[in-house]
């Protein structure tokens, strides 16, 4: 999906400086998703707020297409999206900056076929409706999947869907397979088998990851607010890592996580093992080379898939691990 997005992004641009410039400055606009992680208690807990001492207003986005969107007018100064719209967007010139690898996708996202849909092997999806948000990491990730299967995608009917709607079509039974996250993935789970998921594709030389992104007119300005909402990020992760079987048996992590991502609370633990939440020493080394080389590679395929025009010559100026300070 090219979205026409190039002009959308120029009109979001182009608003972006009246925006930006009317907010307080202890004021920060924060997008999230309904993605399952450890972090997800210190937001609940209000810990991002004592840390920063930002008044935080945190929006809830369906998908990373939005969100670029709404970074780029400004409205958003901060945000969590997946791999795949952020190479898209720093193509496309959003003026961001990746200062944290959120998390390195496995379990949590797959692609599912529906019981009674006749599909029982890759090879079955020909002909089929499999949904997904378009420029999504799970967008790549089916991509990459039909391409490892020798799977032409114009063979496959792949429709755009943002999560609930995929939940809607799914319920209806309008659709054969989706690849997607939670909520969505557990729905699809109760009445679906997964043919792979994105850890697996990982391995097969197609990773994602997701990322926390700030704009830079906003983190030159405000760098410690940036650098403290890291650290949170951060605390929250080791806390997870140092004992994950303790963590999840804690009710209250469980509870907070399901209520800001809409998981069902038994799947709570599967879907955090499922993923890597890289610490304080891990992002200083994946915020230089690995992770600018996965963009760049991201933007070949991307390119490749007709989602994009071109391939930026060089993404390092968009990765930063400035604001990781443990």
């Amino acid at each position: 999906m090219k979205l026409n997005t190039p002009l959308r992004l120029l009109a979001a641009l182009s608003l972006a400086g009246a925006s930006f410039f009317a907010q307080a400055a202890n004021d920060v606009t924060v997008a999230y998703q309904t993605t399952v992680d450890p972090a997800k208690v210190a937001q609940a807990d209000g810990v991002y707020e004592k840390a920063t001492d930002a008044k935080i207003n945190w929006r809830k986005f369906d998908n990373g297409a939005d969100i670029i969107a709404a970074i780029a007018s400004g409205d958003v100064q901060i945000g969590y999206l997946g791999s795949s719209p952020l190479t898209a967007a720093i193509t496309r010139g959003v003026p961001v900056e990746t200062f944290l690898v959120a998390t390195q996708i496995g379990g949590a996202e797959a692609l599912v076929a529906r019981n009674g849909s006749g599909i029982n092997s890759p090879q079955d999806l020909v002909g089929k409706k499999v949904a997904v948000p378009f420029v999504s990491t799970g967008h790549y990730s089916l991509l990459a999947a039909l391409k490892h299967w020798n799977i032409d995608p114009s063979k496959v009917t792949i429709l755009n869907l943002a999560p609930p709607a995929i939940i809607a079509a799914w319920k209806r039974g309008d659709i054969d397979a989706t690849y997607v996250w939670d909520p969505a993935l557990g729905v699809a789970k109760e009445n679906g088998k997964v043919l792979i998921t994105s850890g697996e594709l990982g391995k097969l030389g197609a990773p994602t990851f997701d990322a926390w992104i700030v704009r830079k007119d906003y983190a030159a300005k405000h760098p410690e607010i940036v650098k403290e909402f890291a650290k949170v990020t951060l605390d929250a992760y080791a806390d997870y890592n140092k004992d994950p079987k303790a963590w999840v048996a804690n009710p209250s992590n469980v509870a907070k996580v399901e209520k800001l991502s809409g998981a069902k609370a038994a799947d709570i633990p599967g879907l955090l093992e499922g993923n890597v939440y890289p610490v304080a020493a891990e992002q200083k080394v994946l915020l230089g080379a690995p992770t600018t080389k996965a963009l760049t590679d991201t933007a070949a395929f991307l390119k490749e898939q007709g989602k994009v025009d071109a391939v930026l010559p060089d993404y390092a100026p968009s990765v930063t691990a400035q604001f990781v300070t443990q």
